[in-house]
């Protein structure tokens, strides 16, 4: 139980940690936030967040190694004999069930925190933080769908690619949507497009 507790604490002492950087980034601009700002807004000390952290844009990639993960876990525990999508679907829902503060995966995002996050994930230091977290997400995804499966070969990675690839373009689509749309939403839209086969738009 000790232990239990432990892992507990640590795990909500990391959350802490990201989603206070996301909001000062945020609120504030990416150039303007220092780690001790970060450690400070979370209630802990810098060294604490060095313990977690190497620098602010891995702290604010930790969010979407979190959704990913959870989506990833999802998936593995949905039945064995359900459809391949329709367990995506599912698993999706776990995912976004983790919150996005200040907009919401289920809810319609609030302009001036659009309008924060457009700035942070144009900052090029978050990029590449971002594309390690989703290729970290993606290679864990591609087991389980060869376990889901038994398929080998190019099948699980092209299930894997193509559900990352959906999650990008339900961002991109979320930044930019007026009027703004949920992002649960646009991620299911992208996959019913998906596994319409893709036809042409009529």
């Amino acid at each position: 139980m000790t232990e239990g507790l432990r892992e507990r604490k640590k795990r909500e002492t990391r959350i802490a940690l990201s989603w206070a950087a996301v909001r000062l980034v945020v609120e504030r601009g990416y150039g303007n936030v220092k780690l001790e700002d970060i450690a400070a807004e979370a209630g802990v000390s810098l060294r604490t967040f060095r313990n977690y952290f190497n620098s602010k844009a891995e702290a604010i990639a930790a969010r979407q190694v979190d959704r990913g993960h959870a989506v990833n876990e999802a998936l593995r525990e949905r039945p064995a004999d359900e459809p391949l999508w329709d367990a995506v679907r599912a698993a999706v829902a776990a995912g976004f069930a983790l919150g996005e503060e200040g907009s919401g995966g289920l809810q319609l995002p609030d302009e001036s925190w659009l309008a924060g996050v457009r700035l942070m994930v144009a900052e090029p230091a978050l990029q590449g933080a971002m594309a390690g977290a989703q290729a970290a997400v993606t290679e864990e995804l591609v087991g389980i769908v060869a376990e889901r499966t038994g398929a080998t070969g190019i099948y699980p990675r092209l299930v894997a690619e193509v559900i990352g690839s959906a999650q990008l373009v339900a961002t991109h689509e979320w930044l930019r949507a007026d009027p703004p749309r949920s992002m649960f939403e646009l991620f299911h839209e992208v996959l019913d497009r998906i596994t319409a086969g893709l036809p042409e738009p009529s």
